[in-house]
């Protein structure tokens, strides 16, 4: 593995998100000096919070798996998750509505799912549900370390034991069709395929391989802070602190002072950071600004992944709901197809519904629950609409929709509003939160690497590089980041 030459032992972090506070625990842990810099007022990043009326919302993602990473950072610098942050495992996992009124609950324990799944669709579908789970398993165990864990220098870095497992799994086919290896009926292999769009694909097109994201909603289990989903990067901003980790929030960095291929200094509008080293955690259109003519060029365009419309809500306590809701629209294949290649809004949504407050009560008043309703949409290269001009009316659309499948009660109050021209101003290429696309011509060592030059001392991480989008890649682009800095 290549690492960044000559001295390492003041790094300066831009960016402090997951990737961004994993990188620097990583890095304090292993003896350097670390200096966060952060455009926002509080750590998180895309994970950021909003307070509006009593509800406590985050604004970033809601699914948080595999803890254990966030344990691995924080253990960088002596410190247990257990000490910073109550986790409360969702049971179930999802609930996954059907538009011919049926309804799943998705447990993660395997004898549980598979009573629901016999009870649901018969003895047939609940052995081909224990096969499967026994090849999502396997899947995650044979990526884990050698594909979702590794740093890459070249595609040969792929050869191997490993990469020969990873085929014999059939995990270069097609998603949907390995999932309909095990599953026949439809409602179910949409359970175990929808995760593709987290990745930027349709499960028509995406790699077997990216499988393992269902794996880690499924199997390994989905957990909620108490707090909310901010309570995660307080916590490993906190731990950093204390461990002796400057951070300087509210600070936008303006440009890298470079010495020839090396950055010497990280330049803010009040003062310039000298330092041996930058790991740029800001997401791909500030890296690109900030590395300007020395960011690495790929032949081809980057096609970034979907965007989304999030509408975050206050509705009445009474209603009996789930932490997390998939509302499946009649429609599948088509709806893919409208968002990825035609840039077209879904004419038969299928809709995240995530009611927190459901969870833990606190995040809204006593009488109200706080709802959050993330409806697919292309991103603003594929379909550039006017959102400010739209978004208002579309929003209404979404949540009119919930209402008539009977998700959502027909008083609940808007209290905000994302759009993908909304993320285009925080900073979102293409106006998508979702970052790349994990085609196979932007997926492991063919992703945007996190070494831009050789001879250079910027390193990067987040979800634009490898190993890719969700909280738990992120989580490792930093420990990826941070060992291309070792001394």
């Amino acid at each position: 593995m290549r690492v960044v030459r000559g001295r390492t032992d003041s790094v300066v972090v831009v960016g402090a998100g997951l990737a961004g506070l994993s990188a620097a625990l990583h890095l304090r842990g292993a003896g350097h000096e670390v200096t966060v810099v952060e455009r926002l007022a509080h750590p998180g990043g895309l994970a950021g919070r909003l307070d509006v009326a009593g509800h406590s919302i985050d604004t970033g993602p809601t699914v948080l798996t595999m803890p254990e990473l966030l344990d691995e950072a924080l253990g960088a610098v002596g410190e247990r998750l257990a000490d910073r942050v109550e986790l409360l495992p969702l049971h179930p996992a999802y609930r996954a509505c059907f538009a011919d009124g049926s309804a799943l609950d998705v447990h993660t324990g395997a004898e549980a799912m598979e009573a629901a799944v016999r009870e649901f669709a018969g003895d047939r579908e609940a052995a081909g549900y224990r096969d499967l789970r026994a090849w999502l398993t396997r899947l995650h165990e044979v990526q884990r370390d050698r594909f979702i864990g590794a740093n890459f220098d070249s595609p040969l870095d792929l050869l191997g034991r490993d990469l020969a497992s990873l085929a014999a799994l059939g995990g270069f086919g097609t998603l949907d069709r390995a999932v309909g290896r095990f599953l026949r009926d439809p409602r179910l292999r949409r359970v175990f395929t929808f995760q593709a769009l987290y990745a930027g694909v349709s499960p028509g097109n995406a790699l077997a391989a990216y499988a393992v994201i269902a794996y880690m909603d499924t199997v390994a289990g989905v957990w909620f802070p108490r707090g909310g989903m901010r309570a995660v990067p307080r916590a490993l901003a906190d731990a950093a602190a204390d461990a002796g980790v400057r951070f300087r929030y509210g600070t936008e960095v303006t440009r890298l002072e470079f010495a020839g291929d090396r950055a010497r200094a990280v330049v803010t509008p009040d003062e310039r950071l000298p330092c041996d080293a930058v790991v740029l955690a800001a997401g791909p259109a500030q890296t690109a600004r900030l590395l300007g003519a020395r960011a690495r060029r790929r032949p081809v365009p980057t096609r970034w992944s979907p965007s989304a419309v999030v509408v975050h809500l206050s509705g009445p306590r009474e209603r009996d709901v789930a932490h997390h809701t998939i509302s499946f629209g009649d429609a599948w294949e088509g709806t893919f197809d409208e968002i990825v290649d035609r840039g077209e809004l879904m004419s038969d949504p299928s809709l995240l519904l995530t009611t927190p407050s459901a969870t833990d009560a606190a995040l809204a008043p006593a009488d109200r629950h706080l709802h959050y309703v993330l409806a697919p949409c292309p991103n603003l290269d594929a379909g550039p609409f006017d959102w400010d001009r739209f978004g208002d009316e579309y929003a209404d659309r979404v949540v009119a929709e919930l209402v008539d499948r009977k998700l959502l009660a027909d008083d609940v109050t808007r209290l905000s509003l994302t759009t993908p021209d909304d993320w285009a101003r925080s900073g979102q290429a293409a106006g998508t939160p979702f970052s790349a696309a994990h085609t196979f011509a932007q997926t492991g060592p063919f992703r945007a690497g996190n070494l831009p030059s050789r001879r250079g001392n910027v390193v990067l991480a987040g979800s634009g590089t490898t190993p890719g989008v969700g909280i738990p890649p992120v989580l490792i682009s930093g420990r990826l980041a941070a060992e291309r800095l070792r001394a």
